[in-house]
């Protein structure tokens, strides 16, 4: 149980660190993942937790129809999604 709350809060420090909305995803997926291994105690509850964290905030971020990118400098700017 302790490795299950050590794995759910270095899935939350990399949400938190995470800029791009890719980044934010994955990591919330991660995190959604982990939560869900943990509550359901099954692969098929960490795959919906993924599932339901990663779709959640995607459509958060990309609500406004701004998505977060980084460029090959590193730089992190903000435009219109891609597919919008």
């Amino acid at each position: 149980m302790k490795t299950t709350f050590v794995a759910m809060a270095l899935a939350a420090a990399m949400a938190l660190s995470a800029c791009t909305t890719a980044q934010k995803t994955g990591s919330a997926a991660g995190v959604g993942a982990v939560a869900g291994a943990a509550i359901g105690n099954s692969f098929g509850a960490a795959v919906a937790g993924a599932a339901i964290a990663g779709l959640g905030v995607f459509l958060l971020e990309t609500a406004d129809g701004q998505c977060q990118y980084r460029n090959s400098k590193g730089q992190v700017y903000t435009t219109k999604c891609h597919w919008k």
